[in-house]
């Protein structure tokens, strides 16, 4: 990985609805796939790429994530962001959360609800490679919201909603390919420069304006095995 420094977060910290009942005693991050929680599964993913230093967000039942990472050994150093007075949705939670990144030359950000095989040193390189403000890893998939790119450079154009038919366009595009999000993109940490201090508010928005004045990439893994388990029926049929 020739990347320089690099930090991992993971976004912990959602309330979970969507995967309810089983969310009513416990966050999300610690729902079991096969036996082991999603938070587990997410660390030791990080930790394969190479990533010694991992942030993880806690807001919903966020006692339960600090003891299980008491009790669980890790081949890395693992810091907790606590948002437990206020969920600050990703980008304020990474802003939130910079103290414990500034340090970084890069950082990976990883949803806790994402099952990937998807190959994370090699999007990091790409990423370096690149020299962008942040890559997003995307996929040809359905879904009713897209990130709109430039088919040639991959370079992030803007956002379109299927079914409000919303559309915002930050910057020409005569090759358009729209794709869907994997919860997983990598940051320049100039980054947090840009993030408005205090505020909850999510990345996506902020990326498509980013985007008319900033490089921002995408990182194509179609080819790649990925699950978002956000949801109750996802879940139920993997255990």
């Amino acid at each position: 990985m020739k990347s320089g420094a690099i930090k991992g977060m993971i976004f912990a910290a959602g309330l979970g609805t969507r995967l309810y009942p089983l969310t009513a005693d416990r966050p999300k991050a610690l729902v079991e796939i096969q036996e082991i929680t999603l938070l587990e599964r997410a660390i030791q993913k990080l930790i394969a790429a190479g990533i010694k230093d991992i942030v993880v967000n806690v807001h919903h039942f966020s006692e339960q994530i600090v003891t299980f990472l008491s009790a669980h050994q890790f081949d890395a150093r693992i810091f907790i962001s606590d948002e437990s007075e206020r969920l600050l949705d990703t980008a304020g939670g990474l802003k939130y959360a910079e103290s414990l990144l500034k340090d970084a030359d890069h950082i990976l950000l990883y949803n806790v609800d994402i099952l990937s095989d998807i190959n994370l040193e090699t999007m990091v390189d790409f990423h370096c490679k690149e020299e962008a403000l942040a890559t997003l890893a995307v996929r040809d998939r359905k879904t009713s919201r897209y990130f709109v790119f430039d088919k040639t450079s991959m370079q992030l154009c803007g956002w379109r909603h299927l079914g409000t038919e919303e559309e915002i366009i930050s910057r020409p595009v005569n090759n358009p390919i729209m794709l869907g999000f994997s919860g997983i993109h990598v940051i320049n940490k100039t980054l947090f420069n840009l993030i408005p201090a205090g505020e909850k508010i999510s990345l996506t928005p902020l990326y498509v304006s980013w985007a008319s004045q900033h490089k921002i990439v995408g990182f194509n893994h179609t080819q790649d095995q990925w699950c978002d388990v956000g949801k109750y029926e996802d879940v139920i049929r993997m255990i």
